[in-house]
């Protein structure tokens, strides 16, 4: 397969013309976006351990296993991830109070992701 010259030529110019018509604008991609901070200081983030999908409860339907403002103690199951069909339950890493719960229900999870913050 031979490139044509010519087109090359034609596409480098019309990139050239684009950027300079954009000088001085500001654009934004999708990975200048920052992830929103929080104040981690006197808080424990409980991550993911593995790869899977996010459940809050047992069951659907069911109770979920932590609440927003629910005291739980270290070793407490605080949600499930689902591998490979597998049911991997995710204990808390130390007691505390539930601050946020940083993923959905059903919600894909990657390894080391921040799943729930304790006060």
């Amino acid at each position: 397969m031979e490139i044509d010259k010519k087109i090359i030529i034609k596409l480098i110019q019309t990139l050239e013309e684009l950027k300079k018509s954009l000088k001085g604008i500001d654009i934004k991609s999708k990975e200048d976006v920052v992830e929103e901070e929080i104040d981690l200081s006197n808080n424990i983030v409980i991550k993911s351990p593995i790869v899977g999908t996010a459940y809050l409860a047992p069951e659907p339907g069911g109770k979920k296993f932590v609440e927003i403002g629910k005291k739980i103690k270290k070793g407490d199951t605080v949600m499930i991830v689902e591998a490979m069909k597998t049911m991997n339950h995710v204990p808390s890493s130390s007691d505390g109070i539930v601050k946020e719960i940083c993923v959905t229900d059903g919600q894909p999870v990657e390894f080391d992701q921040k799943i729930i913050i304790l006060e």
